[in-house]
C-alpha cells in the first residue's frame, strides 16, 4: 500500500482533481510481487477497463519518477457486494449523486430559433443545412458538421436545429449535449457501473446533437465510447449534429476513425460576420431589446468591433446601460463609451499581436518578420507554429489568421496548422513549445 500511496501521490501532480477523485483516489493496491507486477484493485470493471487502457503508461512512468522498480502492472476488479450494488462506500445512491437531464421538458432556449437568425453571407450555407437536417432528418447530411469561431452562432443554429424537430416529429427523441457533458455522465457511468443507462439515453435517440466536438481530442476512452454511439446511430439512420471550432482534420488528439466519420456527412464552415451582417445582427437585437439604434450609432459599433456575435451583444447590453443611467438616447458618443470598456476588457486577453511577438522572441526574430513574403524555413516554421496557436488559443478563423499573416491564403493556414498538430504528436521539443507559449496566455 506504501508503495501506491507513492505513485498516487505523483499522479495527483499531473491529473485534474475530477480525474483523480474519479479514477485513482478508489484504487486499492496489494504491495509488489516478486516478478514486480503492481497489482490495483478496482471497484468495478469499467473503472479496471478504464485504466488498463488510458492509465497503466502513465501509472508505470510515475513509479519511475519516485523510485519504485515496477516492472508491470495488473488491474483487478474487488469482489461484488450487497452493498456495492446499490451504493459505492461513503457514496450517495446514484440516483441522488449523479442524474441525466429531465427528459420531460424541452433542452431548447426559446431565444435562439431559426427565424431570429440574422443570415449573411458568413453563415448562409450552414443556415441553409441546418434547416434542411431539421426537416428532413439523416436524410439530407448525416452527420451535418457545423464549425467556426467563438460566438459566430453555432449553438444558435444547435438549439433551431433541436427546436424545429421536436416541432416537426411529436414525440422524437432528441439529446443535447456538450462534449464535456457527454464525457462527464461516461465517466460517473463508468464510475457507478451504470453504463447500460447511459447506452440507453444515448443510442436509443433519434437525433443526437453534441457541441464543441473538439474537447474529445486527447482523451481516448471518451472518444472510443462515442465512436460506438456514432456507429449505432448512423446504422439506425438516426440524425447526428456536430459542432465545433475547427475541421475535423484540425481536431488535436482525435483518433482517425472519427475524423473519417466526421466528414461522412457535410461540413458547413461559419465564418466571421461581414460588414453589413453586423450591422443586421445589431439591428434585430435592438429591436428584441425595444430600443431605437441610430444608424451613426449602428455604423460605429459595428465598424469598430471584432468579428464575434456575442462581442456585438455584449456591447450593445453597455450601451443599454449607459442609456439608462444618463435617462438619455442612445448617442455616438455613448457607443464610443461602450467600446472603451470593451478594449480595458481586452487588454487582459491574449492578443495576436502578443502571440507574434512571444513566437518571434523564441527563435530571436521581429514580429513584422512572421507576416513578410519570405518562405524560408526560418521564418515559415515559426510562423506557422505563430498560426497553430491563433487558431488554437484566439479561435480565430482561418482566413482572419491569413489576412493578419501578410495576406496568406486560408489554405496556407490550414497546411500550417495540420502541419503543426501532427508534428507535435512525434517531436517533443515541439510540444513543450507549444506548452510554453500556450502557458504564457493561460
Amino acid at each position: 500500500m506504501q508503495i501506491w500511496r507513492r505513485i498516487r501521490t505523483r499522479l495527483e501532480d499531473d491529473a485534474s482533481r475530477e480525474t483523480f477523485e474519479n479514477w485513482l483516489e478508489p484504487i486499492e493496491s496489494e504491495e509488489l510481487d516478486g516478478q514486480g507486477v503492481l497489482q490495483l484493485i478496482a471497484p468495478n470493471s469499467n473503472v479496471r477497463d478504464l485504466l488498463e487502457t488510458e492509465y497503466k503508461p502513465k501509472i508505470l512512468a510515475a513509479a519511475a519518477a519516485v523510485g519504485v522498480q515496477v516492472r508491470d502492472v495488473s488491474f483487478l476488479t474487488r469482489p461484488s457486494t450487497p452493498r456495492q450494488e446499490g451504493t459505492l462506500s461513503g457514496a450517495e445512491p446514484l440516483q441522488q449523486s449523479f442524474n441525466f437531464k429531465d427528459r420531460s421538458t424541452s433542452q431548447f432556449s426559446g431565444k435562439y430559433r431559426f427565424d431570429n437568425f440574422v443570415v449573411g453571407s458568413c453563415n448562409e450555407f450552414a443556415h441553409a443545412a441546418a434547416q434542411a437536417v431539421a426537416a428532413n432528418p439523416a436524410k439530407a447530411y448525416n452527420p451535418l458538421y457545423m464549425y467556426g469561431g467563438v460566438g459566430m452562432g453555432k449553438t444558435h443554429l444547435m438549439h433551431a436545429i433541436g427546436q424545429r424537430l421536436e416541432e416537426n416529429f411529436p414525440g422524437i427523441r432528441v439529446v443535447y449535449v456538450s462534449s464535456e457533458e457527454f464525457m462527464n455522465e461516461m465517466i460517473a457511468s463508468l464510475r457507478y457501473d451504470r453504463m447500460s443507462s447511459f447506452h440507453e439515453r444515448f443510442r436509443a435517440a433519434d437525433a443526437l446533437l453534441v457541441d464543441d466536438i473538439q474537447i474529445l481530442g486527447s482523451r481516448e476512452r471518451t472518444q472510443e465510447e462515442f465512436f460506438h454511439t456514432f456507429n449505432t446511430l448512423h446504422n439506425l439512420d438516426k440524425q447526428i449534429v456536430l459542432s465545433s471550432d475547427m475541421p475535423p482534420k484540425l481536431v488535436p488528439g482525435l483518433v482517425d476513425r472519427l475524423r473519417s466519420r466526421f466528414s461522412w456527412g457535410l461540413m458547413a464552415d461559419i465564418q466571421p460576420p461581414d460588414l453589413e451582417t453586423k450591422m443586421a445582427i445589431l439591428d434585430r437585437k435592438a429591436e428584441e431589446a425595444g430600443i431605437r439604434l441610430p444608424d451613426a450609432v449602428r455604423s460605429v459599433l459595428a465598424t469598430h468591433l471584432r468579428s464575434n456575435i456575442r462581442e456585438l451583444e455584449g456591447a450593445l447590453i453597455r450601451l443599454m446601460a449607459i442609456s439608462s443611467v444618463a435617462g438619455a438616447e442612445i448617442t455616438t458618443a455613448m457607443a464610443k463609451q461602450a467600446l472603451r470598456s470593451i478594449a480595458v476588457e481586452d487588454e487582459a486577453r491574449p492578443t495576436l499581436a502578443a502571440i507574434q511577438r512571444a513566437v518571434a522572441e523564441e527563435f530571436d526574430l521581429k514580429p513584422v518578420q512572421l507576416s513578410e513574403k519570405n518562405n524560408a524555413k526560418a521564418i515559415s516554421y515559426p510562423r506557422q507554429i505563430a498560426m497553430y496557436l491563433c487558431k488554437e488559443i484566439l479561435g480565430m478563423s482561418l482566413p482572419e489568421i491569413g489576412k493578419s499573416f501578410g495576406g496568406k491564403h486560408h489554405t496556407t493556414v490550414l497546411h500550417a496548422v495540420g502541419k503543426i498538430d501532427k508534428l507535435r504528436s512525434r517531436d517533443e521539443s515541439l510540444n513543450n513549445l507549444i506548452h510554453r507559449l500556450s502557458n504564457r496566455f493561460s
